[in-house]
């Protein structure tokens, strides 16, 4: 393998790894194979469609409909993905991603094991995830996978532009990685 300086050796070991999400679909509105603005460092991002929330001023308003967008898989994604060394992490957005938790968690595991970050957006707050956790199985397994939850509806009243990784300011960042061990998440500023 020839490799580039700007790449670490941990990008060439993730993308060396045997890991491979197992085969199930999904449906997205659409996807941005790098980013600087969707959470820290270069990222993937992954725009699910169907969101419940449909809050007033939402930029993705296209992803609200659930049978909107087009269907994919968990395999397809990872595959296209992967040929990325310089990605930190993968961001899942929307739509809602609580609502397709099942395949992003295993989306998700298996970027964790290949040394990628999981940041994901949520119209739900923390609170509202837990409750749901303990019922849906996908939802507990997506928030165990995520490094980084940006929590609550969008707020086009308490808009602001000033803030890093988020559209209003009742939308809180936590930093999740303690989750299932611990529910005491903390809040975090980037």
């Amino acid at each position: 393998m020839i490799m580039n300086p700007r790449v670490s050796m941990s990008a060439y070991q993730r993308m060396s790894a045997n890991v491979v999400p197992a085969e199930m679909k999904i449906r997205l509105s659409g996807v941005i194979r790098e980013s600087i603005v969707d959470g820290p460092g270069v990222r993937y991002v992954i725009f699910v469609q169907g969101c419940p929330h449909r809050c007033p001023g939402c930029h993705n308003p296209e992803s609200h409909d659930p049978m909107g967008g087009f269907l994919s898989s968990t395999t397809r994604i990872w595959d296209n993905l992967m040929k990325n060394p310089m990605l930190r992490g993968i961001t899942f957005s929307g739509g809602e991603p609580f609502c397709q938790a099942a395949p992003l968690a295993e989306i998700g595991r298996c970027a964790r094991e290949r040394g990628l970050d999981i940041m994901t957006y949520s119209g739900y707050t923390y609170e509202q995830l837990l409750a749901m956790a303990e019922e849906d199985r996908g939802v507990h397994d997506l928030l165990a996978v995520t490094n980084y939850l940006v929590d609550g509806p969008f707020i086009e009243a308490e808009r602001d532009l000033s803030l890093r990784f988020r559209g209003s300011r009742n939308q809180r960042i936590y930093d999740v990685t303690c989750y299932p061990n611990s529910k005491n998440a903390k809040t975090i500023e980037f």
